[in-house]
């Protein structure tokens, strides 16, 4: 279908939008856009239909081009797909991303003095708060994990807390990701080519940079070891991973090497990598492989993904592994119901973001609400 070029985008017509049911982030319930969305309004206002969609379009072939791209696994055949990209984009007020961030430190603070505890006194349990049984029943329990402790008592190092907005205009936790987040270049990706297609709007609002989480998370990551100038790398579990390209894209932006689990080798319970000048020390591994695939020693007996051997390095303090091995325990999905519990047991706080509303069907209540 041909359109007319000259035909500017209209917001006269939201007079017959529908928001009965959900929370539109851009436009009022009476129509009216809402504040922080003027200065994009006002740009696209002037601009084209074909205009809109040709920078759509731009969009889509710059993430090709730069390689950010998923692999989706369906029927046995990869499929490499780019990632899905807006260029409307989300706008966050900075009072809303204020409390926001208070929330999630909150949050991974309480989920990081549970595993802390999980794997220690276990007072949690003890005193009644979270049923042991779904616990020690969790695939993410790792008992050989129990009495270790991490550097710093830090288990969680990069946390993934998904965050969804209901009708209410409350952003809500969906889930909690602690094993090995994903997701984090895409944000990185999303960022550059949205001030590619709309420079003019990052001139005129001050939004706030996230081109230095690679640097941050290689300063948190040195930070793990005691060594002064400790080595780092990314263990990915091959080219087949979905989230390969995340692996890459943040081993080569830190500056350090990628790799896999047949690059290293543990000898007298120390970690080397395999390097063209031959063996070199690793200190500190951000590993994007799961826990139960980490070591066929201790763990997966059939992992190939894994070094033989790296959990008791890791145990005896020869090298940092984040996420810490036993995470997963806590992004259980039956965990999750317990967390506004956590918080207010280890922080004696009330939960700045609340948890969906969720139904535990052990509970009669719950489970004649479910049935």
């Amino acid at each position: 279908m041909k359109t007319n070029t000259t035909i500017p985008v209209s917001w006269d017509a939201l007079d017959k939008y529908a928001m009965d049911d959900f929370y539109d982030e851009m436009i009022e319930t009476n129509g009216q856009v809402r504040p922080c969305y003027e200065d994009l309004t006002d740009r696209m206002s002037g601009l084209g239909f074909d205009e809109v969609v040709g920078r759509q379009q731009a969009a889509d072939r710059a993430f090709i081009s730069m390689g950010i791209t998923f692999n989706v696994y369906r029927d046995g055949e990869g499929l490499e797909k780019i990632f899905p990209f807006d260029i409307i984009p989300r706008i966050i007020p900075v009072k809303e991303w204020e409390h926001i961030e208070l929330g999630l430190k909150q949050r991974i603070t309480a989920l990081n003095l549970f595993l802390q505890d999980i794997y220690g006194p276990q007072k949690i349990l003890k005193d009644g708060v979270i049923p042991s049984d779904i616990i020690f029943s969790s695939a993410g329990y790792l008992k050989q994990c129990q009495g270790l402790m991490p550097p710093h008592h830090i288990w969680a190092h990069i946390s993934g807390i998904d965050l969804i907005k209901h009708s209410d205009g409350i952003n809500y936790v969906l889930e909690d990701n602690l094993r090995v987040p994903s997701g984090v270049s895409y944000v990185l990706g999303n960022r550059d080519i949205m001030k590619r297609t709309f420079p003019e709007i990052f001139e005129r609002m001050d939004v706030r940079p996230v081109t230095d989480y690679p640097l941050r998370l290689l300063e948190m990551l040195e930070h793990l070891s005691s060594r002064e100038k400790p080595t780092v790398v990314v263990l990915t579990p091959g080219i087949y991973n979905s989230a390969y390209f995340e692996h890459s894209f943040l081993a080569q932006q830190m500056g350090v090497e990628l790799v896999e689990g047949r690059d290293l080798i543990v000898q007298d319970d120390f970690v080397y990598m395999r390097t063209t000048q031959g063996f070199k020390r690793v200190d500190v591994i951000y590993r994007r492989v799961d826990d139960t695939y980490l070591d066929p020693n201790h763990f997966n007996p059939a992992s190939v993904l894994g070094v033989p051997g790296i959990f008791e390095a890791y145990r005896r303090g020869n090298v940092v592994l984040a996420n810490a091995p036993g995470t997963g325990v806590a992004d259980d999905k039956v965990i999750y119901a317990f967390v506004p519990k956590m918080i207010k047991y280890y922080l004696k706080e009330d939960p700045v973001l609340p948890n969906v509303p969720t139904y535990l069907c052990w509970d009669p209540k719950d489970r004649e609400y479910v049935l």
